[in-house]
């Protein structure tokens, strides 16, 4: 069983929905977390961590973390030894997912209210980063909060990117199209 497969097993989205729709943590399907934003649908998310590549000890940043599942998946990618930093704009849903992280005792993460800027460049630079909101163009400061070789899995409109820092100023982007997801903050 290969990471990503492995965390989808440990780690159950209803712990991560609303309790009223914890019913329907199970659908393949968008779920309503409150303020506008959506905890994605499984199938997408798995895509989504499987071209991120994330590996084992990586250190990852969490852009839009929502209700903290894809938090909690990263952290079962990275394990113990890895570390996953993760920024969301709403204040009530910064504290709804670090709570649904520390109510499963995942130690490895570490919840930030987003400022201004994209990312969280203070502790950059990463090996991944994961954004779970559709961008309306590519956020270049994300990339350059990346290490050489590291790599961004970011929704722009309906496509989702995935982009691998190749040196100080170039980057190579794979283009998977056909998606739909919630609008980035603060665009």
């Amino acid at each position: 069983m290969d990471l990503v497969e492995r965390a989808f097993s440990k780690v159950d989205r209803q712990n991560f929905v609303p309790e009223s729709l914890r019913d329907q943590a199970y659908i393949d399907t968008p779920l309503s977390i409150g303020f506008g934003q959506t905890i994605s649908q499984p199938s997408t998310v798995k895509l989504m961590l499987k071209w991120l590549d994330t590996q084992s000890d990586g250190k990852v940043l969490d852009v839009g973390s929502g209700s903290g599942w894809t938090t909690a998946l990263l952290s079962q990618i990275v394990g113990l030894h890895g570390k996953v930093l993760a920024v969301e704009r709403i204040p009530e849903l910064v504290k709804f997912g670090r709570d649904n992280c520390e109510s499963l005792g995942i130690k490895n993460v570490e919840f930030f209210q987003a400022g201004k800027e994209y990312g969280l460049s203070k502790y950059a630079p990463y090996d991944r980063v994961l954004v779970s909101a559709a961008a309306k163009k590519l956020q270049q400061e994300l990339i350059t909060q990346l290490k050489i070789g590291g790599k961004l899995v970011i929704p722009v409109q309906n496509d989702i990117l995935e982009i691998t820092r190749t040196s100080d100023n170039d980057y190579k982007t794979i283009t998977h199209s056909g998606f739909i997801f919630v609008p980035l903050i603060g665009q």
